[in-house]
């Protein structure tokens, strides 16, 4: 004879019977759906909250989580559900520790696009220099190239312009220097005036050539 246990149909609490190495269909697609809210939303949730956007009652979500919790630790897992004041959060196991200790110290590959390389040149030769400053030499918006260059930790804020808005002032870092084989800016090649010319016309055309399309 199967295990009775408590099961949720049409909002209410049916008792049904459960054979020994039998999940509900209904019981692998919740847990799915946890899963996937646990895994996306990475800090601890609320099985309330979680309850309200599956439309399932609190105590069966509640029960769910528990188990799969249970699950998590006996399985060959590299993860495991914690409970952290009621809430369920998704957790590495202190076994899988030394080898992200090992995947972080390794060297991260830069791969510097023409548009982010052509806006750090701009920063090194400029700075301090702010976004409205870049964009103008440029012609077209850098927000997604400071972005990544502030990822890669070639770039950083420098302080603000003292002007209305207090715009943030961008200039390189120690890894940039690093990442160029320099040891300071006042060592980078000087530009000729006419290749700084060059270059705005050739930003010019590009700002053109893109409003057109």
């Amino acid at each position: 004879m199967g295990q009775l246990k408590l099961e949720e149909r049409n909002g209410e609490l049916t008792t049904v019977e459960e054979k020994p190495g039998q999940v509900s269909g209904d019981k692998l697609a919740l847990k799915a759906s946890l899963e996937a809210v646990l895994f996306s939303m990475g800090d601890s949730v609320d099985p309330e909250s979680i309850a309200q956007a599956l439309e399932v009652s609190e105590e069966t979500i509640r029960n769910v989580l528990d188990e799969m919790v249970n699950d998590y630790e006996s399985a060959e897992r590299g993860i495991r559900i914690i409970r952290l004041e009621g809430r369920y959060q998704l957790a590495t196991k202190k076994e899988q520790y030394p080898v992200l200790i090992r995947l972080v110290r390794q060297p991260r590959k830069i791969s510097l696009s023409d548009v982010v390389l052509e806006t750090l040149s701009i920063v090194a030769y400029k700075q301090p220099v702010t976004r409205a400053q870049i964009e103008k030499i440029r012609g077209v918006s850098c927000d997604h190239a400071i972005n990544r260059l502030l990822e890669y930790g070639l770039i950083c804020e420098a302080g603000r312009l003292d002007a209305p808005g207090r715009p943030i002032l961008f200039g390189t870092t120690e890894e940039f220097l690093r990442h160029f084989g320099t040891d300071s800016i006042d060592d980078l090649p000087r530009i000729s005036p006419v290749k700084v010319e060059d270059f705005k016309a050739e930003a010019e055309e590009e700002a053109k050539l893109k409003l057109e399309v």
